[in-house]
């Protein structure tokens, strides 16, 4: 029952007053104890603060003794405070002592009270402290009561965030919400990137919680329910898209802005007094907590769902925009977003942009592909990354191993500037080898040519002194795009492209989408195994328009020209000869309007499909090069969805099964004098790539970055030696296991830079 002071909402206000008075942080915390234990009608009231090694600290009492404060530490889990901010839930007891985790501590004089109320002090679902009070009396505190306590501890956990309480602690001894943390995620691109955190989709800030109209609150929230129930309206039912997974989970996500659950717990926070914007984030915070701690993977995956949800509710409220203003954007930025499209990053400031963390997408997602050719350093699949920061963090990107270390120690920061500094030493090192010859110890000349998607990647030709663009991934440019390019788009597009590389040669592959590669402005197709399914030559074949466009684009683009264009995923000869025919009807179409052919077309094909194994020889009779797609290729011939995170990992590509494959195109091609090079990411690893030069491969395409480092390799090999060992050793191995280690060990004894 609360006193006379005038209830939740006068304590509020009275809250709000006490938190804009020119006092100290101290100070400021004990008026509100004060006022907490006053308005509850409650002997004690005590707030503990969460540090950054764990334990839980008294800040401030009214009704314990003083002398504790700053003193009494209690470990997370132990008692009834360690109790609440392990489970993030409140804990309301008419007699305290009764319970298992009650635990007397002698100090801080509380053996006297009987009745206790605790709350989590919460912000983003992470627990930052605990919010107590007390009687001495048996008491059982009502439903209201709780509630009211757990919106007190917003404002609590407004000042916790704040940094203000910081202040307060000795060096050494940081509050949680200021802890430095280690954290693991997936590779994306290398490098290594030191910034500050930019929220790709900042987090709207509640600045007024107290309402001053309850009703006119409630009905801003249901205004702001509604509108958003609209656009989800809008937005599921637009596009006739048919049955399938992608409308049942539109469809859940329809019914959770319905559940009345929810919206009851979110009418309820604003009849405490809370503002339409304090009461979702007050349920948000609540629910978060709860189910960050679940076990079952169905239960945490719908805690996005109710993210973006609240996230809704408040830009219908607020009227802001999802995205941060780029002009804003400080230098030594670190983009940090739970997923992010591949036009989004682009819309950044290069020259101010150090890194992205993201917390849903993986290596092989659209954006990975971006950040690749930016040469920024990235780092996907991050738990809960965009609740863990606040904007301006200090945030380490480790490309390489994944490791992602927020508000970093001194001595962690000094380390990796370090390391970026051996980093950039390495790079201009590599730089000096550009004109060198890439030729083997024994004399034997290798071809490194470079993958590109877009443009500005192109750059990198004359500063990596590639031979060549091994591949160009034309789909690159239809996924950054609001809609399907026109042809003069796509040609436009080419020429440029071959403008930019001063007379060296582009392999351009025709679109590959489908799978993993969803054009936003086509409907998907809803398959059981889409790796398998309807995709890149299949695609083309299928919708000819299509395919006869780029074709077209492509050839009026290479006007006297060299022109090579590459189809992916064929799997029967058939299939590269039908393209063929279309190449030809294209060309046709030149001579007849009076257009310049290229000055030479070469046609080619990528080997990633398996069947295609048993029908090289033929292929080489019938095209002008092949290239081998060893993405694809490996996970056909294991059956494991390389987007699967339980099986991506499960088959080392350097294990005989896949070496003997890759070895059998070699002698293959090399048989019939057939042009071959390898464009998957196995040729841009230097061990994957010494491997390969030992399997008869004499042309390998990677990325910019990795060019260096491959050359490296290559110059300090001598090819007669690893032929040596690598085949004899694919040969007298036994079933499926990694041979990387042997690989690595004769490296090392040979002095190979892998």
């Amino acid at each position: 029952m609360f006193g006379t002071l005038g209830g939740p909402r006068l304590l509020l206000r009275r809250l709000r007053e006490v938190m804009a008075e020119p006092v100290s942080p101290q100070a400021r915390l004990d008026k509100i104890v004060v006022h907490i234990a006053a308005n509850m009608v409650a002997e004690v009231c005590s707030v503990y603060v969460l540090r950054a090694d764990g334990r839980l600290e008294l800040y401030a009492t009214e009704g314990l003794n003083r002398e504790a404060v700053h003193l009494t530490t209690l470990r997370t889990g132990e008692g009834l405070v360690g109790l609440i901010a392990e489970t993030a839930e409140p804990l309301a007891l008419a007699d305290a002592q009764l319970h298992p985790s009650f635990m007397y501590r002698p100090e801080t004089g509380e053996e006297i009270y009987s009745s206790f109320l605790g709350v989590p002090i919460l912000r983003g679902g992470n627990t930052l402290g605990v919010l107590v009070v007390q009687n001495k009396a048996r008491r059982a505190y009502p439903e209201e009561e709780i509630e009211a306590l757990q919106t007190t501890a917003m404002l609590l956990a407004e000042m916790i965030a704040s940094g203000e309480l910081q202040s307060l602690a000795p060096p050494g001894r940081d509050i949680a919400l200021r802890r430095p943390l280690a954290l693991k995620g997936t590779p994306i691109a290398e490098g290594v990137g030191l910034g500050h955190v930019v929220l790709h989709e900042p987090r709207i800030i509640v600045k007024q919680l107290v309402a001053e109209d309850v009703k006119k609150e409630i009905e801003r929230l249901d205004t702001a329910i509604g509108a958003m129930r609209r656009s989800l309206d809008l937005l599921i039912d637009r596009g006739n898209m048919g049955p399938g997974e992608h409308r049942d989970v539109l469809e859940t996500f329809r019914l959770f802005a319905h559940d009345r659950g929810w919206l009851r717990r979110l009418r309820e926070a604003v009849a405490t007094g809370l503002t339409a914007e304090a009461a979702v984030e007050r349920v948000q915070n609540d629910t978060r907590a709860k189910l960050q701690r679940q076990t079952e993977p169905y239960i945490r995956e719908r805690l996005h769902d109710l993210d973006d949800l609240a996230n809704r509710l408040l830009h219908q409220l607020t009227g802001q925009g999802f995205v941060g203003t780029h002009d804003e954007m400080p230098y030594n930025s670190v983009i940090v977003a739970r997923s992010m499209g591949p036009a989004a990053l682009l819309e950044y400031d290069r020259a101010k942009l150090r890194g992205l963390v993201l917390e849903e997408s993986g290596a092989l997602s659209h954006v990975a592909i971006v950040a690749r050719a930016l040469g920024i350093a990235a780092v996907g699949d991050v738990a809960n990354i965009v609740d863990l920061v606040e904007p301006g963090d200090a945030l380490i990107v480790d490309g390489l191993s994944g490791d992602v270390h927020l508000r970093p120690s001194p001595d962690v920061e000094h380390s990796y500037a370090e390391k970026a500094r051996l980093r950039a030493r390495k790079q201009a090192q590599y730089h000096k080898l550009r004109d060198v010859p890439t030729v083997t110890k024994d004399g034997v000349a290798i071809d490194l040519h470079m993958n590109a998607g877009m443009v500005v990647d192109l750059q990198h030709v004359a500063e990596t002194g590639a031979v060549s663009v091994g591949l160009f991934r034309t789909e690159i440019q239809f996924m950054l795009a609001s809609r399907l390019p026109k042809m003069s788009e796509q040609e436009a597009l080419y020429r440029t492209a071959l403008d930019s590389v001063d007379g060296k040669s582009i392999t351009f592959r025709t679109l590959d989408i489908g799978s993993d590669k969803i054009l936003p402005y086509m409907a998907k197709v809803e398959e059981e195994n889409p790796a398998l399914g309807w995709r890149a030559i299949r695609i083309g074949l299928d919708r000819p328009g299509l395919l006869r466009s780029q074709l077209r684009g492509l050839l009026r683009a290479s006007s006297g020209r060299e022109m090579r264009i590459m189809f992916p995923m064929i799997a029967t000869l058939e299939e590269f000869e039908t393209a063929k025919a279309f190449v030809e009807g294209e060309l046709a179409h030149l001579r007849l309007h009076g257009r310049a052919a290229p000055s030479s077309l070469k046609l080619g094909i990528m080997i990633e499909v398996p069947s295609m194994l048993w029908q090289l020889e033929e292929a080489c009779k019938q095209v002008d090069f092949l290239s081998v797609g060893s993405n694809d290729l490996i996970q056909y011939l294991y059956a494991a969805d390389r987007d699967n995170k339980r099986v991506a990992t499960r088959f080392d590509p350097l294990s005989a099964p896949v070496l003997h494959a890759l070895k059998l195109i070699a002698d293959t091609a090399r048989a019939s004098a057939t042009p071959l090079t390898l464009c998957g990411e196995m040729g841009g690893k230097p061990l994957e790539a010494m491997v390969l030069l030992a399997l008869g491969y004499r042309g390998l395409s990677m990325s910019a970055a990795s060019i260096g480092p491959v050359k490296a390799m290559v110059l300090a090999t001598r090819l007669r030696e690893a032929e040596s060992f690598v085949l004899n050793l694919i040969n007298e191995a036994k079933g499926g296991h990694s041979l990387r280690d042997k690989f690595r060990k004769f490296a090392k004894s040979k002095g190979i830079p892998v």
